[in-house]
């Protein structure tokens, strides 16, 4: 998963531009009002709603997007009903991917996203064919200055954590999604703050990919979480550290 998440963490780093283009908000905002929707209107009694309010106030939302789109969850105010629709299929270099998406025309987004691959030189799958790959997990990354390995492991591992590898600059943390909620609680009742914190698929395996693939595969990536009924793209490349790097420079 360490390619995956060396990826995440240069888009993060770029999120104060998606922010500008309003692309961030919007998906925060789809995300906030389907959780209030399902879960209700309390982040309290809800946690699929506390970590999009959490997510929003690290993009630095306004409130009163935050509660605007709660109470078009809830119906105290008009909005669109979107819902959830999940796309399968296989990238440059045979990737298995998974797109998650929240929509209010599943018939448009569809074919928005198999047009996306199209030109990316991949290809749209059946429903089943790629998800067997893939088990959501819980997922914290954690900046290393904050705790020692043998603190972060004892922490974790206490509090349910399933697995914790140490990165060059970061700590990963993986649980089982029940256990997402008590691990959050005790890093924050000891001080630890996490760079990011979600619900995410992690695939079993992993594909090694390079060159051009590497490159036509980031692509494929970035274009499909341009699209703004796109939510979460999850693959099981493996790409080199190195390559990630280069590739990062060139979308600067």
């Amino acid at each position: 998963m360490s390619g995956h998440s060396k990826w995440a963490s240069i888009k993060h780093k770029k999120g104060a531009a998606d922010a500008k283009r309003g692309a961030l908000f919007t998906k925060l905002i789809r995300e906030i009002t389907v959780a209030a929707r399902t879960g209700g209107g309390n982040p309290d009694n809800n946690a699929s709603l506390r970590t999009a309010i959490e997510r929003a106030r690290a993009a630095n939302m306004g409130s009163d997007n935050v509660e605007k789109a709660i109470k078009k969850g809830t119906g105290e105010l008009e909005g669109v009903t979107y819902e959830s629709c999940i796309f399968e299929g296989y990238g440059p270099g045979g990737v298995a991917m998974l797109v998650e998406t929240l929509t209010d025309n599943k018939n448009r987004t569809s074919a928005e996203v198999r047009n996306i691959f199209s030109k990316k030189g991949a290809n749209l799958a059946g429903a089943g064919s790629v998800a067997w790959i893939f088990n959501k997990k819980g997922y914290f990354s954690i900046d290393k200055a904050q705790k020692s390995e043998d603190e972060i492991f004892s922490i974790c591992v206490e509090a349910g954590a399933e697995d914790v590898q140490t990165l060059d600059k970061n700590y990963e943390v993986y649980c089982d999604p029940k256990d997402f909620e008590k691990i959050k609680e005790v890093l924050k009742s000891k001080g630890i703050k996490y760079e990011e914190a979600e619900l995410t698929m992690i695939p079993t395996t992993k594909v090694k990919v390079a060159g051009n693939d590497a490159k036509s595969l980031l692509s494929l990536i970035e274009a499909l979480e341009e699209h703004e009924d796109v939510q979460k793209v999850h693959a099981n490349f493996d790409i080199p550290d190195e390559i990630l790097e280069e590739i990062a420079k060139e979308i600067e």
